[in-house]
């Protein structure tokens, strides 16, 4: 799988290292063990997916972590990005809107041996309590930029998050330098829908 991709554009040692260490087959559904190493997305609970490795790696790449960086993750999911950022050192907060992903990913992630952070809450908060993190990654179409978001960034730090609301996003690196936001645009992507704001965090 690594090696794939490479060809696609993978050349962050640090994110290679952890993709070969990090086993997707525990993150998919049985029904996909088999394929769980081809670039493919696949369905998990509560209508969501699990991203193609290409897409996590590319994620991982562009967000530039470095070991003890503060991360705040919007959407855990099936787990499988947080293990690699978790991988890769960095202190991982990590948010999910949907109950059954969080109660089945949190203890996942645990018995894994993966350090991790887990919130059941509205991504579109953030965690102020934690704030302000080091690199915010948004792993869910966002129809905009969350203001809450942009406030938690730290001086030099960065986001990456997948803007729209159609069928496809572009994918947007954030920037904050000495108080100055920057745009970079990195191509278009397919991400589920970032759930709308409901409710307060638990």
């Amino acid at each position: 799988m690594v090696e794939s991709l490479k060809q696609k554009g993978l050349t962050d040692q640090r994110v290679i290292d952890a993709m070969m260490k990090v086993p997707r087959h525990s993150f998919v559904d049985t029904a996909f063990v088999e394929h769980a190493y081809e670039d493919k997305a696949f369905p998990i609970a509560a209508g969501q997916t699990i991203s193609h490795p290409s897409t996590v790696a590319m994620q991982s790449q562009l967000l530039k972590c470095e070991p003890g960086m503060k991360v705040l993750e919007i959407g855990t999911g099936s787990g499988y990005q947080a293990a690699v950022l978790a991988q890769m050192g960095v202190k991982l907060h990590s948010i999910e809107r949907q109950r059954a992903l969080f109660i089945k990913t949190r203890p996942l992630l645990s018995k894994l041996g993966f350090r991790c952070e887990c919130y059941y809450g509205d991504g579109y908060k953030g965690k102020k309590a934690f704030a302000p993190f080091d690199r915010i990654i948004i792993t869910c179409g966002a129809p905009f930029i969350p203001k809450d978001l942009l406030d938690q960034m730290a001086e030099n730090s960065i986001m990456i998050i997948p803007v729209g609301a159609g069928e496809s996003q572009e994918m947007m690196l954030i920037r904050k330098e000495n108080g100055v936001i920057s745009e970079e645009r990195h191509g278009e992507y397919r991400f589920v829908p970032m759930l709308e704001q409901r409710g307060s965090d638990m």
